[in-house]
């Protein structure tokens, strides 16, 4: 059977645990708040209205991209191109592709950033790995203007972080939907495991400072796991009504 992803792919490892992709969509959900292209997600509403909702049902296609034979892949590929078609459509106006780009490029750069936190350093075969999984969703999407190559895109991801970031009023009402769905607390510890992944021109838009209090947790959480008692801490920090949903992140899809 094909896969759109080959299994072996160190794509397959970072897809498949919780501890990644939550710090994948903790990255994400900062720079999403900044990208001058956010008000397409204030059209829907949906992010500004359910934001953990959201997270999970955009984690659902990428796994299903990640882990599903190539057809079924290809075929959630075209929904998310068609979904995003039908937006263009009621506003009567096109997301630009720097916008897809963007999108995209956070996808490969917290693939990495996450991984290379909560586990070891990637080698530069398997960065190249995640930027090719990647490339292949842009260029299915038909997103135009892609970077042919890993190198090119570590100068395109820096080029687009300087030119399509900024602390605007959407910013900030994001952050306050944030807090209001997570809690004081847990909207804290979002704050502090941003800053672990973040780059640093989305810290310093943020005001976020430069050093995580969060840090020195880091190795003792990988100690955590190891004895099984990772799911203690993740009890304690993430939300009741999404345990179902976070459990089911360390199961890879049949």
């Amino acid at each position: 059977m094909e896969f759109f992803v080959r299994k072996g792919s160190i794509v397959r490892e970072i897809w498949g645990k919780s501890d990644t992709i939550l710090f994948i969509f903790a990255g994400a959900a900062a720079e999403f708040a900044l990208n001058k292209a956010v008000d397409w997600l204030y059209f829907t509403g949906r992010l500004p209205e359910d934001p953990l909702g959201r997270l999970f049902s955009t984690v659902a296609y990428a796994r299903q991209i990640v882990f599903a034979p190539k057809e079924v892949a290809v075929s959630a590929i075209d929904k998310i191109a068609a979904i995003h078609g039908a937006v263009e459509s009621k506003r009567g106006a096109k997301i630009p592709d720097w916008a897809y780009r963007d999108v995209l490029f956070m996808l490969i750069d917290y693939s990495i950033r996450a991984f290379e936190l909560v586990e070891r350093k990637l080698t530069i075969t398997e960065r190249e790995d995640v930027f090719d999984v990647f490339y292949r969703v842009g260029d299915r999407m038909g997103i135009q203007g892609l970077p042919q190559t890993y190198q090119q895109w570590l100068v395109m991801r820096q080029e687009h972080l300087e030119a399509d970031l900024a602390h605007s009023h959407y910013t900030d009402d994001l952050y306050k939907q944030y807090q209001k769905h997570l809690g004081t607390f847990r909207y804290r510890i979002l704050r502090e495991a941003q800053l672990l992944v973040v780059p640093a021109i989305v810290s310093r838009l943020l005001g976020m400072g430069r050093v995580s209090v969060l840090a020195p947790v880091v190795p003792v959480y990988k100690v955590s796991r190891l004895v099984k008692l990772d799911w203690l801490i993740k009890s304690l920090l993430l939300p009741s009504d999404y345990k179902e949903e976070i459990s089911s992140l360390d199961q890879r899809p049949s």
